[in-house]
């Protein structure tokens, strides 16, 4: 039997390779276990926050196959924003703030490095 036209044409996704997920997974531990800060187009927020705002964007961009490596997680979804080009910063107690991409890729490479 032959599907309809409108199912058969439909793209088909790749889903997210299982080592990538693991890796974006503990990268959203760890920014939900955070003590930091998060700074989005000039605001600060609590890393709930952060997680959820970066989780979103996660979403759409999975959805359109465009996240195949923790490290396009990180550029594509926690690196700046999508309105603004801004870059998101993470400043953690005691420490200046920084781009949130260099505090996830230093935490990628640890986790990493146990695994």
């Amino acid at each position: 039997m032959a599907l309809p036209l409108a199912v058969a044409a439909q793209p088909v996704v790749p889903g997210v390779p299982e080592r990538t997920q693991a890796e974006i997974d503990h990268l959203f531990d760890y920014i939900g276990k955070s003590s930091c800060k998060f700074n989005r187009n000039g605001s600060w927020h609590d890393m709930v926050m952060a997680r959820s705002h970066v989780n979103t964007k996660f979403e759409w961009l999975k959805e359109r196959g465009k996240i195949d490596s923790a490290e396009s997680f990180i550029d594509n979804a926690a690196t700046k924003s999508s309105m603004s080009g801004d870059a998101y910063l993470v400043q953690c107690p005691g420490s200046d703030a920084v781009p949130s991409a260099t505090w996830l890729k230093a935490e990628l490479a640890r986790f990493r490095q146990k695994s």
